[in-house]
């Protein structure tokens, strides 16, 4: 009898155990506006790492480049995403990240960070 009430016993703890949930997950997108400037914003937790090349509108007649990397990443709902935005040389921020954090909810999320170059097609800060 005892092997039976063991059996029992053992079938009810794992009828018990609440079978395990799929994490909620949304996109999150970094944004680089068109400030002609270039730089990288990266996320924490790990997830983007978007940098946007420098672009002079004066100089030629071709479009500004798509930013490359990571720009947008899947995180699960309710987690808060901090961001750093990084300047490459000759360029500032001029505002942004925007917001920083974001805590990720169903639905759209998003930052986003604007680069200036020292030069002034923009004014920095």
């Amino acid at each position: 009898m005892t092997g039976v009430l063991t059996a029992l016993a053992t079938a009810a703890a794992i009828a018990s155990v609440a079978p395990a949930q799929a994490q909620a997950t949304a996109q999150l997108s970094a944004s680089v506006s068109d400030g002609w400037g270039s730089g990288t914003i990266i996320s924490r937790p790990a997830g983007i790492n978007c940098h946007q090349e420098a672009w002079d509108p004066y100089a030629s007649n071709t479009p500004q480049p798509n930013p490359t990397g990571t720009c947008t990443a899947s995180f699960e709902v309710g987690t808060t995403v901090t961001f750093t935005a990084t300047p490459d040389t000759g360029s500032s921020i001029n505002d942004g990240p925007t917001p920083n954090p974001v805590t990720i909810h169903t639905g759209y999320n998003f930052t986003w960070v604007m680069f200036c170059p020292n030069e002034g097609l923009c004014s920095a800060g």
